[in-house]
């Protein structure tokens, strides 16, 4: 089981990602116009420079919802293999049953 600080520090990267993405979105768009003057370009270069770097989405980890493992993560369930597993064998997913061949 993660550390509650863990999971935290993830719940607060995703709310600063999503609190500066318009933001993020615009400077991109001004430094990857070319028919931009120089100045302007490098001007939004730094005004990007002055942003906090968890509002960058690579920064953010996908945890499981109830552990807050890291690995093994099933975006589409929002689970890590371990869990997903316990709760797939509860009957608690529907549709998912256990394989056999």
């Amino acid at each position: 089981m993660a550390k509650l600080a863990l999971k935290n520090r993830e719940a607060k990267r995703a709310k600063t990602v999503a609190k500066y993405a318009a933001k993020r979105a615009e400077l991109l768009a001004i430094i990857n116009n070319s028919k931009l003057s120089d100045e302007e370009r490098m001007e939004a270069r730094l005004k990007f420079q002055q942003l906090p770097r968890n509002a960058s989405p690579v920064r953010q980890r996908n945890r499981c919802e109830l552990t807050g493992r890291p690995r093994g993560f099933f975006r589409k369930f929002g689970l890590c293999r371990n869990k997903l597993r316990e709760v797939a064998m509860r009957g608690e997913v529907p549709g998912m049953i256990k394989a056999s061949w």
